[in-house]
């Protein structure tokens, strides 16, 4: 199928589970990113989020930017990678007048997700299927990846291609953008050139 992006309005528990659903509930280690697993995630948002020192901050940032976008091309953490980044990015506008690292997380931030919706949309005007029905369908256990790392193992599931079923593939942008969707009405607040793009970038 073809069309706009959202093929109708959020369901109330994709809602709820973007809302609710804790870092600790994502088997991180278990999907894949441009170049690894997303293992350490949760300890790189945890920095994020604390704000403390702008040092650790990019660091951080880098090391998620990095493995979630890469040549317009997302990957198996990249959605749940949103919910926690669309967290960040609020509680940095919030604070931005009074912590010089949330001021400086807002636009940097704001960059990353112009990537994404950049990747979303070369994607949306391209044929595809419909995504899987809900956020957390994602981490059916059929696809995710061994419970225990092994480097060899990986790359020969990566080089004998048709690595991830054609929905759940599609679902990797559709539910990104789903969370970036929620960014809109935030980045009214904003005034930097990245939100500004962000803005006219993510099409309801």
């Amino acid at each position: 199928m073809r069309g706009d992006f959202l093929g109708g309005k959020m369901t109330k528990e994709n809602l709820q589970y973007i809302e609710n659903v804790k870092a600790g509930d994502i088997p991180w280690h278990r999907l894949t990113t441009a170049y690894k697993r997303a293992t350490d995630f949760d300890k790189y948002f945890d920095v994020l989020f604390k704000m403390k020192s702008k040092e650790d901050v990019k660091e951080a940032g880098n090391e998620i930017a990095v493995n979630i976008e890469h040549q317009s091309t997302l990957w198996h953490a990249t959605p749940f990678a949103c919910i926690f980044l669309y967290r960040i990015f609020k509680k940095a506008l919030n604070d931005r007048d009074k912590n010089p690292i949330a001021a400086y997380l807002v636009p940097e931030l704001a960059e990353l997700f112009v990537y994404i919706v950049e990747a979303v949309n070369i994607v949306e005007n391209m044929e595809h299927p419909d995504p899987l029905p809900h956020f957390k369908d994602m981490l059916s256990e059929k696809y995710l990846w061994s419970e225990v790392y092994d480097e060899e193992e990986d790359e020969m599931r990566w080089d004998e291609g048709d690595v991830f079923p054609d929905d759940l593939y599609y679902s990797f942008y559709y539910y990104s953008k789903q969370v970036l969707l929620l960014l809109k009405p935030l980045l009214k607040q904003a005034d930097d050139e990245w939100s500004k793009k962000l803005y006219e970038l993510i099409k309801e």
